[in-house]
């Protein structure tokens, strides 16, 4: 999962991360996601949450329970049940979709307008009923009360498809040569049409009659900007009953109150690219707008920018799920991304252990450090010495300073200043040794039974002392009320922590105790050599302590020396025992059963039977051709006729061979008993 932050607005990427591919076996799975690290902590939100190829449109049913998506190749739709975080079905179509409409709550009752001008309805089973419309379709609403699809195509007309009916009605005529968009308000169910021509025309369902026009391309135009060409309407969104949104195909926003021909807003990509999709968010005020390249986030009010993101792949559209903080992208890519944004709203009720997840990722940031690279002002490289050095490869300009090897950094430092390392040892040294008398008052308050969760009481009061103001009372202490006092002196209380009770209430404090388990030791140890010494005689001069200190330091650093040394003897010995133990053990060998009626062959015709895999399926035919197992020859239509020949094994070739010998001894036994037969003829007609 990565994590992105543009305006202090954190944006969480669910579907980052390399994903495994569907012909792996389970095992094999399991072995890449124990060696690769960045594959074991991705989060598959939603299971294959992908299309073969691309993706070009995606939508949540109104239930919020299903995501639908179309893509290609096959022109196909798939649906993902997000109850399950599972695919639900895959029905492939016989063209690409231009744009889909889920007419129902749930998947029962969906339109697709298809790129060869043909209008497929599906239900709960299936494919239902397929129709088709004059002109190649471009967009196309659903009118709820009257139960009318308005299908945009390359044409001044409109088409009306009535549902209830099952026929098409008159069309509305337009003064445009083509229209690219439509939408219909969702309060008032006003029709609007974006033209190629730059405009958007307004008409009313129940009179079927124009009531407005605007000229976009005319106001899209500031000072500012830039054009090549006419600005035709490619995005079109209504928000309530007053406010609209258009998209422009040189890249601007216009926000339009219908009251009014002068847009309120004008907001530019900087891009020069089509829009593709534009949302309104509620909550905050916002207006996603997206063109290929980016997706942006900005106030309707006052136009500011909230957040921006830029995928790897360019963008096909942009899904917001409901009521919530997250956002679906479909891309140029197998991929469909996943974005959740906490500041835009919590997470949605079937993935709400994502806003557990990240708050425990605000509370431990990550910060971003340069291992390789130093970054050094010009007051940074006079002090070192190194101010001759401005202009080389060695230095690279950036912002108010410079980046420059890391290596290089400490060899000036410690030329400059030799003894800084020393200093910052003893200061080190100084904070370690002061942390562990602070830690030394505290062992006097720890009672016998229960002494990690009287260490976790204390620490939890010593916060709320930190951040509790002045005016409000001190509340009691756990410690020290009468009515929890046996828990901390009654062994029958001591609580376990390898119970099943404990792990299952407990799963995120495993860390947090194993640091409280180490403080408890250290805290230990210090109480023991304290009962041990004696009490520091009064006036004691600070010229004796200084030097206790430094005998101090001098003693730590051999009796780690010595500890090094007994690991790397016993690293040695436990290798010479293994080796004692390898050369004492003899390899027994192995036999291996074969079944009845299976020959077997070595391990070289495995081999080559791979090499043989490897090949293209026409270098195999030349090698079949080669040896006689397969003959090639023209028909008479024209086209070619291949005959393959089977292998033999060697157990059929031996059976051939003495089914041969054995019709070979019976024909000279018959040629022995006919030669006989004819000499006893003859001897008896001499007689």
């Amino acid at each position: 999962m990565q994590v992105s932050s543009l305006n202090e607005v954190k944006i969480y990427s669910l579907s980052a991360g390399r994903s495994l591919p569907e012909w792996l076996s389970d095992r094999k799975k399991r072995a890449l996601q124990k060696k690769d690290g960045d594959i074991r902590r991705r989060i598959e939100l939603i299971q294959d949450f992908e299309m073969p190829t691309i993706s070009t449109k995606i939508k949540v049913s109104r239930d919020g329970q299903y995501i639908m998506a179309v893509g290609t190749y096959k022109p196909r739709i798939r649906c993902f049940d997000t109850y399950q975080l599972s695919q639900k079905f895959e029905r492939c179509l016989d063209s690409e979709v231009v744009t889909f409409e889920i007419l129902s709550d749930d998947y029962s009752k969906i339109v697709f307008l298809q790129c060869d001008r043909f209008v497929e309805f599906h239900s709960q089973h299936g494919h239902y009923y397929r129709t088709r419309i004059p002109k190649f379709g471009r967009d196309f609403s659903y009118h709820y009360p009257s139960c009318d699809l308005y299908f945009v195509a390359a044409s001044s007309e409109v088409y009306r498809l009535n549902l209830e009916q099952g026929r098409f009605l008159n069309s509305l005529q337009t003064d445009a040569s083509e229209n690219n968009v439509c939408d219909i308000n969702p309060t008032h169910f006003l029709f609007a049409t974006g033209t190629a021509e730059g405009k958007v025309e307004c008409w009313d369902p129940r009179t079927r009659n124009r009531v407005g026009l605007l000229d976009c391309a005319l106001s899209s135009v500031t000072a500012d900007t830039e054009i090549d060409g006419l600005p035709s309407i490619s995005a079109l969104k209504f928000n309530g009953a007053l406010n609209m949104a258009v998209g422009t195909s040189t890249g601007q926003v216009l926000l339009y109150d219908l009251r009014s021909s002068n847009p309120l807003i004008v907001k530019d990509h900087q891009y020069g690219l089509p829009i593709k999709s534009i949302q309104f968010q509620h909550q905050l005020d916002l207006i996603i707008s997206a063109d290929s390249r980016i997706i942006k986030m900005w106030n309707k009010d006052t136009g500011k920018i909230f957040t921006s993101m830029e995928p790897e792949y360019d963008i096909n559209d942009v899904c917001l799920y409901p009521n919530s903080g997250m956002l679906m992208t479909a891309n140029e890519a197998p991929k469909m991304n996943i974005y959740y944004m906490p500041v835009l709203g919590p997470a949605p009720k079937w993935c709400s252990f994502l806003d557990n997840l990240t708050e425990e990722l605000e509370e431990n940031p990550e910060s971003t450090v340069y291992d390789d690279y130093k970054f050094v002002t010009r007051k940074d490289l006079e002090n070192l010495g190194l101010a001759h050095l401005i202009g080389s490869s060695l230095l690279r300009a950036y912002m108010h300073g410079f980046f420059m090897d890391i290596r290089l950094y400490h060899k000036a430092k410690m030329m400059a200043n030799p003894f800084a390392y020393e200093e910052y040892r003893r200061e080190k040294i100084r904070q370690k040794i002061e942390e562990t008398r602070a830690q030394r008052v505290q062992l006097k308050k720890l009672p016998k039974v229960n002494k990690e969760l009287a260490l976790k009481l204390i620490e939890e009061e010593e916060e709320q002392q930190a951040a509790r103001k002045r005016k409000q009372k001190n509340l009691p202490s756990l410690l020290k009320d009468d009515r929890f006092k046996v828990m901390f002196e009654n062994p029958d209380f001591q609580v376990d922590e390898q119970s099943e009770e404990f792990r299952l209430l407990n799963p995120l404090v495993s860390k947090i105790s194993e640091k409280r388990k180490k403080k408890l030791k250290i805290l230990e140890e210090r109480e023991a050599q304290e009962q041990e010494e004696e009490e520091e005689p009064e006036g004691k001069p600070s010229d004796a302590e200084s030097s206790e200190s430094s005998d101090d330091e001098k003693g730590w650093v051999e009796e780690v020396r010595k500890q090094r040394k007994l690991l790397r003897q016993e690293e040695k010995v436990k290798r010479q025992e293994r080796f004692k133990e390898d050369q004492q053990t003899l390899l027994k060998p192995q036999f291996f059963e074969i079944k009845e009626g299976e020959e077997f062959r070595s391990f070289k015709d495995s081999a080559k039977k791979q090499k043989l895999m490897k090949k293209t399926l026409g270098d195999r035919l030349k090698l079949e051709e080669k040896l006689g197992t397969l003959s090639v020859s023209d028909t008479t239509v024209g086209s070619k006729q291949a005959t393959f020949k089977l292998k033999k094994s060697e157990q059929q070739k031996k059976q051939q061979e003495a089914e041969k010998q054995h019709r070979q001894e019976r024909k000279t036994l018959r040629r022995s008993a006919g030669h006989l037969k004819s000499k006893r003829g003859r001897g008896q007609r001499f007689h």
